[in-house]
């Protein structure tokens, strides 16, 4: 049999597609990714996750399937028994599955079912951790520009010059288990990040290294038209108008320079499977769940069912095993997460459980011209109604406390309009958002890659309209459901023999139960029967 490769996921959480260099922001500092992109992997510059926020577009990537399949679409519903991931299924196929306690995945109440997807969890906590903010009073009072900001601003550093977090501690774990990996199995290693979530915080050298004035401009929401309601309310709550553009550069920069941390985390961890000598013989993936706002209209951290570039469009680079065709560089081909997991499966050689819809991206990573999709989707939101699938009404009967920094989302989330469920649906040029109720959205990226203005009204794009509203229906056709591989019967051991009994002489009924009892199909069984009865 083929050797195996090594399985490497390193998995940022909230990281923008265009924090990174290489796809054309001059203020960020990506040395590694963009050095990884050049040489050893393809960087997918339109890469969108499956929805905006971390649970259901977790659970869609390890799994392959979108998350109206099974109703992942909330913060609190993760996969359970029943239900697989490709962690899963690579170590019944034989990998040591290692990840961290970052889990956004796997219903956690469940006793053992977690553990049951890996060979190893690394739980951190283990080691002291950085001291924090240089100004832990920021955030304020009620009524402060910065009390729904989530913006901390600089960390301290130790005695070493260092702000040692959660996310160092991981990959220290994930660098030792790649130096002491067992001799005899392939390594599947998931690195699940915080950073850069918010709160919008680190410390030098990151902190400084960010140009301020090489910062992209922002997208302003007092250009826009038509947004959905969400983005209105949200901006509404967290009242933020007395930020100056100065003040959102602070956070933008800050936000930076958290993604120049992770890209250093990165290039220690690819350098300690170069030290290892297995580098060539590793498949690894870097990908995020979701992006962030960070400061686009007027907005911090993220939504659950708003579809701006900025929430959908994530990094995503692959780095194929020796030995399969690489084309390295930038692909502008339209790619979905869930493609994620079929390619993994795919090099890992291990056969899907269930039915999925990602693609193998290997055709891309051969020719970086080539192309697997036509549109991408995302969803996201509930139906009016379902106030279980809000965070808000979780929180109690009266709802959570506007003391939480996340009241802003959460209490927009209490509406039905505000949370209203859509869909998106985008191609080359066009993206389209359809909601059940309330306001839809239409942009035309080539005149507006801000999706600044809303031309779902407009007569002139009620072709294109139809257009996308028919692809979306054939979209939703085709992944409503799947069905199991495995088939039930249609009948108990008991209603099987009443149907044969008649037939069987009494020395005989042993062996016919017993072939019921072992899933002898039961067109056989009777036919057996019937011999016996004296039947032709």
């Amino acid at each position: 049999m083929t050797k195996r490769p090594h399985i490497i996921i390193f998995n940022p959480d909230e990281m923008r597609a265009d924090a990174q260099a290489h796809l054309g922001n001059p203020a960020a500092v990506t040395p590694h990714l963009d050095e990884f992109a050049r040489t050893d992997a393809v960087s997918f510059s339109n890469a969108y996750c499956q929805n905006p926020v971390c649970v259901p577009s977790r659970c869609s990537f390890f799994t392959g399937l979108y998350p109206h399949v099974r109703g992942h679409r909330t913060m609190s519903y993760l996969l359970h028994p029943g239900e697989t991931t490709m962690l899963q299924e690579l170590k019944e196929a034989g990998y040591y599955v290692w990840m961290n306690d970052r889990n956004d995945l796997t219903a956690g109440q469940i006793p053992g079912w977690t553990e049951s997807h890996a060979s190893e969890i690394h739980y951190g906590g283990q080691k002291p951790q950085g001291p924090g903010p240089v100004n832990p009073g920021l955030r304020g009072e009620p009524g402060s520009k910065d009390y729904y900001s989530h913006f901390e601003g600089q960390l301290k550093v130790d005695a070493e010059g260092k702000n040692y977090n959660a996310d160092d501690e991981a990959v220290d774990a994930a660098i030792d288990r790649i130096r002491n990996r067992p001799a005899d199995q392939p390594l599947c290693i998931f690195l699940g990040l915080m950073f850069p979530h918010v709160p919008y915080r680190v410390e030098e050298p990151y902190f400084s290294a960010i140009d301020r004035s090489k910062l992209p401009p922002r997208i302003r929401l007092e250009e826009c038209s038509g947004k959905s309601k969400a983005i209105e309310m949200i901006h509404g709550y967290v009242g933020m108008d007395a930020y100056t553009e100065k003040d959102w550069d602070e956070l933008r920069a800050v936000y930076l320079g958290m993604c120049m941390k992770v890209d250093e985390q990165f290039g220690r961890l690819v350098q300690a499977l170069k030290d290892e000598g297995i580098y060539d013989d590793c498949a690894i993936f870097f990908l995020s769940d979701h992006g962030d706002f960070t400061g686009d209209y007027g907005l911090p951290e993220k939504a659950q069912n708003t579809f701006e570039d900025c929430l959908t469009r994530v990094p995503f680079l692959v780095k194929p095993p020796k030995g399969v065709e690489l084309d390295p560089g930038v692909s502008d081909s339209l790619v979905e997460l869930v493609d994620f997991y079929a390619t993994a499966m795919d090099f890992s050689g291990v056969t899907p459980s269930h039915t999925h819809f990602g693609r193998s991206l290997r055709p891309v990573l051969a020719d970086r011209k080539a192309s697997v999709r036509s549109f991408v989707c995302c969803e996201g939101g509930r139906m009016p109604g379902e106030s279980h699938c809000d965070e808000y009404h979780r929180n109690g009967k009266n709802g959570a406390s506007p003391s939480i920094v996340y009241w802003p989302k959460m209490r927009t989330q209490a509406d039905d309009q505000g949370h209203e469920k859509g869909i998106m649906i985008r191609t080359d040029r066009y993206k389209y958002i359809c909601r059940p109720i309330g306001r839809d959205e239409l942009y035309d990226l080539a005149s507006d890659p801000g999706e600044r203005t809303n031309r779902i009204d407009d007569p002139d794009c009620a072709g294109i309209v139809t257009e996308l509203r028919c692809k979306m229906l054939k979209w939703l056709e085709a992944t409503a459901d799947i069905v199991p591989y495995t088939g039930d019967s249609r009948f108990t051991p008991e209603m099987l023999w009443a149907r044969v009994r008649g037939l069987v002489p009494p020395d005989k009924e042993a062996e016919v139960r017993a072939m019921i009892r072992d899933g002898v199909p039961f067109p056989t069984i009777m036919g057996y029967c019937r011999e016996l009865h004296g039947e032709n």
